[in-house]
């Protein structure tokens, strides 16, 4: 059983989903980096100053001055919350397309190369008796 388990888990398929989940949670940060310190300011410029990482709808409760003050009051709506993942989704998205695109453009570019056709073998032997009937 130990056996099965690690010719499962030191399958490349597994080793590179491992990878691959890795490198996700890396281009995550980066990703929200981008967001929150790049993206959001300007759409908060150009918006007035709206700064959407506090803006929600508090449920129940006194009215709380923060979205962190209001979610412990009780059920509050974070739609700002909303829209800065919502902007992270579309980036990561945008860049993953962006990124499989070119990959499917660089298998088609290869695939269309021609393969290099192999020379009959009748072929071969008569451009061998060419070859011998030529030197004499």
């Amino acid at each position: 059983m130990l056996k099965e388990f690690r010719e499962f888990a030191l399958k490349g398929n597994v080793v590179d989903l491992a990878i691959g989940i890795i490198i996700g949670v890396a281009f995550s940060g980066l990703v929200n980096s981008i967001v929150n310190d790049l993206i959001m300011p300007i759409v908060g410029a150009v918006t007035g100053g709206i700064d959407f990482s506090n803006k929600y709808i508090q449920l129940v409760g006194e009215p709380q001055a923060t979205l962190e003050a209001a979610r412990k009051a009780g059920a509050t709506i974070a739609y700002g919350n909303f829209i800065t993942i919502a902007i992270n989704f579309l980036i990561i998205a945008w860049i993953l397309f962006m990124l499989v695109k070119g990959m499917n453009k660089l298998k088609r570019e290869k695939a269309a190369e021609p393969a290099p056709v192999a020379t009959p073998e009748d072929v071969a032997l008569l451009r061998e008796i060419r070859d011998l009937l030529s030197k004499k």
